[in-house]
């Protein structure tokens, strides 16, 4: 029997937004790219090319999730609701991973960026330039979407049952609270906080990071799944 629910609510959307806003990716590089301008920017030019990367992120999520919502809501009913119960079942298996990274963190199967990638985007930190730092801000956000952008999927289906402009404005609520600790740790910074502190931080608290993640993913994605089924319908 069908339990009539209305999904997605505010809720659902800021309380992911919340947890997918601790990514170690974006941070890192962001901690990454003012340890660099410390040692050779003076503080207007790090808040100003700081800010620039957090917009590009913010951007390249926003137009991304716009089209992956576009074409969500255009599929077929019958071919979104199979749609709905793979990429659940995606998103379990990838919040099972991340959990898996709390007790055994970075051994085997993991979401984290490719080192590949990862030295890339380490080179193109050195290049403090305005067109520089907007393009690793796309890059950045473009690279860890397929790792680690689960959360940001998984809203984006909800999202899509009933695509009206409610829904765009959540789109726009999201990306604003996945980047506000982006935006945090840049004036704290700005403010006198060491950087060596924010690092400290992430390190330590890396495992809790990804054991948070991984339980919004498992909550998600059989969100998802019981949506697809029937078990949840819309009003």
């Amino acid at each position: 029997m069908a339990v009539e629910a209305y999904f997605p609510t505010l809720g659902t959307v800021v309380a992911t937004a919340l947890i997918d806003s601790i990514n170690p990716c974006a941070i890192g590089v962001l901690i990454l790219l003012v340890s660099i301008m410390i040692a050779f920017k003076t503080k207007k030019e790090m808040i100003f090319y700081g800010f620039m990367y957090i917009l590009a992120v913010f951007v390249t999520y926003v137009l991304a999730g716009f089209g992956i919502l576009y074409f969500l809501s255009s599929v077929p009913l019958f071919i979104s609701e199979y749609i709905s119960i793979v990429v659940g079942s995606l998103i379990i298996a990838a919040g099972l991973i991340e959990i898996k990274d709390f007790f055994w963190y970075g051994k085997g199967i993991t979401l984290a960026i490719p080192p590949e990638r990862a030295k890339q985007i380490h080179e193109m930190t050195k290049k403090i330039t305005l067109p520089g730092v907007l393009f690793l801000g796309a890059f950045v956000a473009g690279v860890e979407l397929p790792c680690t952008g689960a959360p940001y999927l998984a809203i984006l289906l909800l999202l899509s049952q009933n695509f009206n402009f409610a829904a765009f404005l959540m789109l726009i609520l999201y990306n604003l609270i996945f980047v506000m600790p982006l935006i945090a740790i840049l004036l704290m910074v700005n403010f006198g906080v060491k950087i060596q502190s924010i690092k400290r931080w992430k390190q330590g608290n890396r495992i809790y990071m990804r054991l948070a993640t991984g339980v919004v993913l498992i909550l998600l994605g059989w969100l998802l799944i019981l949506i697809a089924n029937g078990t949840i319908t819309f009003n």
